[in-house]
């Protein structure tokens, strides 16, 4: 059986990650960044496209596992009939090359264990020639090497193309095994000692863990958020990953399957907002810094995302050899939505170096050069259809939301000035642009007859894009038409008190889907946590702890969320674990703790 999304753990060294399952089969991970080809790539196919497995012999799910306090070393259980044992698994963060360690420790009797070492480089497709060198087993094909040893040595032998093990382990007993990665061009990478390598690990992640500030409620699940986003950072650039997968469904058979493995700036403003109110300015600066570099340049020419260190070029293309997780194809790489245009970008931008700035990070003295050609390039735009913040694959429409973002940019720019009238700049200029874009859509983006914002201009449709106006300060969230707008999306959007960002149903009465896709999606995540946060902020407080404390439910046994959730199924969907998501979780703890603290 496909091993469900949220049966996988975390691992990874901040530039990379894996996942690994309970059966301890690693089934996806990339090397050397988030964004090379997968050199285990089964969670898109099956074990001939790549995985790597370690468990006891003949045993399946692992009995228990979790991370080891506040860090991102997993520790899997397996309680046989002959025995206890542990399997700790994490990727030190690297001086060099990538490492991921896996080190075996009896706990309790005599267990038999197995490992079965399946490399498939170029996303499952390609099998190395393995052979030994120096008691090592090392794999090389086209441009990539993985040496792989064990500590105390272990036998291996060749068998179906893959480098297979057995060996016992007793209580007290320990091997080790290290898999290393190199350009084949070049000589293998000093050897870690894999023990050394754990105390260190243990050591640094429990160090950045300590940093946090926040000592509200549901800390566990505030701190293992962080965790994760910290995880998602390429530590090179101070980029951060929407999830390390990519085509991951967001319904299980259908095509929606999308490669995520690069930095949107949507998620800009929520992103550093989530890092500072925690207390990681270092990592908000890296952030700040990696979104300067990443948008420079003619702001025509700027795009929702880019790659881990700001490349532009992310052409999307098909993998046909691989079936696809629940054989849901087509799978992607690259995401042609990089072309699209989305106005909203530009307000997130500005309003991230708005608060970054009243954040009290350090100055960047052509950021606001850099604010003021945006500005300026949005002031000639803003009137123009795009696709919207949810990168719609049909026509452009005059998406609410992206109205709303122009509205914010100009917003910020006039505060900014207000706050410091030496910065060069026109604050009635941006005024102005401020309060025709309040008025056009307030005129042809609400429909009086509803009360409720729409997701389009003319449109009947919702999105829960639109959860957000009150929180940007759009309106007031004691505004009627904020009301309705939070009461319609619940209620038209809603599922099993979830949400969804926008509706994919069609028909003669709706016609085409708005977003030109077949098929349908689930709940989004971070659209529940924005109605939660909706709901704080329009009086009904109870309701919204409620609704947090379900959606913290959802997450998995080691506290990862994907993109979506399925009520119907009971399942997550999407890419996995998500940034937004977990975004998403900070940010309304943060605000339900600053409601307690108000109280």
């Amino acid at each position: 059986m496909t091993p469900r999304i949220e049966d996988y753990a975390l691992i990874g060294d901040l530039q990379t990650a894996a996942l690994v399952g309970r059966d301890g089969s690693i089934d996806w991970l990339c090397l050397p960044r988030f964004d090379s080809a997968a050199c285990f790539a089964a969670l898109l196919g099956d074990e001939e496209n790549g995985h790597w497995r370690i468990a006891p012999k003949g045993a399946g799910e692992c009995t228990g596992r979790g991370y080891r306090g506040d860090t991102l070393v997993l520790e899997s259980f397996w309680e046989t009939r002959t025995g206890t044992v542990k399997v700790v698994d994490f990727m030190p963060q690297r001086d060099e090359a990538p490492d991921v360690v896996r080190i075996v420790e009896g706990v309790s009797g005599t267990v038999e264990m197995a490992s079965t070492l399946r490399l498939r480089f170029d996303y499952g497709s390609v099998v190395p020639w393995v052979r030994r060198s120096d008691g090592h087993r090392a794999a090389v094909a086209g441009p990539d090497s993985v040496w792989l040893r064990s500590e105390p040595h272990v036998k291996t032998w060749g068998q179906q193309y893959s480098t297979c093990s057995s060996f016992e382990v007793s209580a007290g007993e320990q091997v080790a095994f290290v898999l290393t990665w190199h350009p084949s061009h070049r000589p293998r990478p000093d050897l870690i000692d894999p023990y050394e390598a754990l105390e260190h690990s243990l050591e640094d992640w429990e160090e950045w863990a300590g940093r946090c500030r926040y000592e509200g409620p549901y800390r566990e699940a505030v701190i293992r958020s962080l965790i994760t986003l910290k995880a998602l950072t390429y530590r090179p650039t101070g980029g951060i990953v929407a999830a390390p997968t990519t085509s991951l469904p967001e319904q299980i058979g259908g095509v929606r399957n999308w490669d995520y493995r690069y930095c949107w700036l949507r998620d800009s403003t929520l992103t550093l907002g989530a890092l500072l109110s925690a207390g990681y300015v270092e990592e908000a600066g890296a952030w700040r810094n990696w979104l300067l570099r990443a948008v420079a340049g003619d702001p025509a020419d700027l795009q929702i995302m880019y790659g881990l260190s700001g490349e532009r070029r992310l052409p999307e293309t098909e993998l046909d050899w691989l079936p696809g997780y629940g054989r849901s194809a087509p799978v992607r790489t690259g995401n042609a939505a990089v072309r699209q245009l989305q106005l909203d970008v530009y307000g997130e931008v500005v309003d991230s170096l708005y608060l970054a700035r009243e954040a009290g990070l350090d100055a960047q003295p052509h950021a606001w050069n850099l604010e003021l050609s945006l500005l300026g390039f949005l002031e000639a735009k803003w009137r123009e259809p795009d696709e919207g913040l949810w990168e719609i694959r049909g026509p452009r429409r005059h998406f609410v939301h992206s109205k709303v973002m122009a509205w914010v940019a100009a917003d910020r720019a006039v505060r900014t000035l207000e706050a410091d009238p030496s910065l060069r700049g026109d604050a009635g200029r941006w005024r102005a642009m401020r309060e025709e874009v309040h008025r056009e859509v307030c005129e042809k983006g609400y429909d009086p007859v509803r009360n409720t914002f729409t997701q389009s201009y003319g449109s009947r449709e919702l999105d829960a894009a639109t959860l957000l106006i009150p929180r940007v300060g759009f309106l007031p969230p004691d505004d009627p038409r904020v009301v309705g707008t939070v009461d319609a999306v619940r209620a038209e959007l809603g599922q099993d008190g979830f949400v969804r960002r926008y509706s994919t149903e069609t028909g003669p009465a709706r016609g085409t889907a708005v977003d030109g896709l077949p098929g349908g999606e689930g709940t989004f995540l971070v659209c529940s946590f924005w109605l939660a946060d909706a709901l704080r902020m329009t009086g009904r407080e109870k309701e919204a702890r409620e609704l947090f404390e379900r959606l913290l439910a959802l997450r998995n046994d080691v506290g990862l969320l994907a993109e979506e959730y399925d009520p119907v199924s009971g399942r997550q969907l999407g890419n996995y674990p998500q940034a937004f998501s977990h975004i998403g979780l900070v940010g309304t703890a943060l605000a339900l703790l600053s409601e307690d603290a108000a109280g």
